[in-house]
């Protein structure tokens, strides 16, 4: 079970407060620029799954890499007002084949609590970029074939 309290002021001061953390956001009217609102921390939350899911299967398969990010973008529609696409990139600093990277990311999309959820919603398209230690990237999309990204 997750929990979460949510707390919001006029004008739009508002603030989560789940296990130890605060959160501020964006509870005004309109899109702010300072604090994020609540489709940011939807997709802060995917941002935070892929790369929890990173630290799972890199111990689980096991899979070695230095750093990741994760870079997450929602498509939002107007009418009726919903997210309509999900799509995230996976940089990935690590020197393990490109068909580990593909497994990687298989698990990741197949395993995520949270991308689980929103995939129910809306399509999210998902690539990992593989940085090497020489400077090489190579890129995979999932359902690729295996290897470097014509």
């Amino acid at each position: 079970m997750y929990r979460a309290l949510g707390e919001n002021q006029p004008g739009g001061e508002g603030r989560i407060t789940t296990l130890a953390a605060t959160i501020p956001f964006d509870g005004s009217r309109g899109m702010g620029d300072q604090v994020p609102g609540p489709a940011h921390l939807l997709a802060s939350a995917l941002a935070a799954c892929v790369l929890k899911n990173v630290e799972r299967f890199g111990q689980l398969l096991p899979f070695e890499y230095e750093r990741a990010t994760a870079q997450v973008e929602l498509e939002r529609q107007d009418r009726p007002p919903q997210i309509v696409r999900a799509s995230y990139r996976l940089e990935v600093h690590t020197e393990e084949p490109l068909s580990r990277c593909d497994l990687l990311l298989r698990n990741i999309n197949k395993f995520g609590t949270i991308s689980n959820t929103l995939a129910r919603a809306c399509p999210i398209e998902a690539t990992l970029v593989a940085v090497r230690s020489s400077g090489a990237v190579e890129e995979l999309e999932p359902g690729s074939p295996v290897g470097p990204k014509a």
